[in-house]
């Protein structure tokens, strides 16, 4: 695994010359929580094996709590608030619910390069270069993964974090994805300590002044997806099938 850090490593991680376009998915109704894991990791599993092209499946969920791998008890404030599920992705508990976009992301790391830290600084590019299409400078902290943006009016130093990185690799073929704060209600986060970060808080396009809507950054996101990782076919099928 690369050991620099993450500014410093690719910003783009293509698939190989000839290689399908992945396969890019929107569902327009809430998804369950359970229900989009086993999809996920069904289709997962079909990519390992050769048998499904890669996919994104951008999505939202009822309003829940997640905790990753590395969760602390301590950092569930109100445990009784949301319902909470365990995962198998990296990281801490976050907040999942209407208005933020959730991008599901399975893509074969044996093939663009199997590094998971150039893979966690690529989704990094892929958020920033969306932001920037609604005027948001996000920013990366070698620290804490996420995007974060500055909130010079509250203080120096004050900043707040917009989109959640949360990934796991089965087989090089990577699960779970990002997270980005469209218009959520963000006082949701107040159930947790957001990905174990205190100090900072939690932000959204729409906290910030920019009120879009969730198809506006479905677009931006796959344009600036295509940049980064390669080319993308859209395709029709609830939930993701795995062929």
């Amino acid at each position: 695994m690369n050991d620099r850090p993450r500014a410093a490593l690719a910003a783009r991680l293509p698939a190989p010359a000839g290689s399908a376009p992945v396969d890019w998915l929107v569902s327009d109704v809430a998804v369950p929580y359970p229900e989009a894991v086993a999809a996920m990791e069904a289709r997962a599993a079909a990519i390992a094996d050769g048998a499904a092209p890669e996919l994104v499946w951008l999505l939202e969920h009822p309003p829940l709590y997640t905790a990753g791998t590395s969760a602390r008890a301590e950092d569930l404030v109100a445990p009784d608030r949301l319902p909470v599920f365990a995962t198998g992705r990296g990281g801490q508990y976050t907040y999942h619910g209407p208005g933020q976009r959730i991008a599901y992301v399975m893509l074969d790391l044996k093939r663009r390069g199997p590094d998971l830290r150039a893979y966690v600084a690529a989704l990094e590019e892929w958020l920033i270069a969306t932001l920037d299409r609604f005027n948001v400078a996000g920013e990366r902290r070698e620290d804490r993964v996420g995007v974060w943006v500055r909130r010079p009016e509250r203080g120096l130093g004050a900043e707040d974090k917009i989109a959640a990185i949360g990934v796991r690799v089965k087989r090089w073929v990577t699960l779970h994805g990002i997270s980005l704060n469209v218009e959520p209600d963000l006082s949701h986060y107040g159930g947790i300590v957001p990905c174990g970060v205190r100090g900072h808080g939690v932000t959204s396009l729409a906290d910030l002044g920019r009120v879009v809507a969730m198809t506006d950054v479905d677009m931006a996101l796959r344009d600036r997806f295509e940049e980064v990782f390669g080319p993308t076919a859209g395709v029709e099928s609830e939930p993701p099938r795995p062929i």
